[in-house]
C-alpha cells in the first residue's frame, strides 16, 4: 500500500537500508536443484528469472596490505 510518491518511498527505503546495514541485489533465480529458472513468456510484466535478495553489507576497516 503506497500512498506516498515513489521518489519518497525510494528515499525512505534507501535510508532504512543504510541504517540497518543491508542492501538489495537482483540475482538470477534458481530451483531447488540449483538450476536457473527461465522467464515465463506468458507474463510480460513479471520477470521470473530474477529475484531480489537482501544482503548484509560488510562493515569495518579494510585489511592492510603489507
Amino acid at each position: 500500500m503506497r500512498w506516498l510518491p515513489d521518489s519518497y518511498f525510494d528515499f525512505v527505503k534507501k535510508f532504512w537500508q543504510k541504517v540497518r546495514g543491508t542492501e538489495e541485489k537482483t540475482v538470477r533465480a534458481r530451483t531447488e536443484e540449483g538450476k536457473f529458472v527461465a522467464d515465463d513468456k506468458s507474463t510480460p510484466d513479471v520477470n521470473e528469472a530474477y529475484t531480489t535478495v537482501k544482503k548484509k553489507k560488510k562493515r569495518g576497516r579494510p585489511k592492510k596490505k603489507k
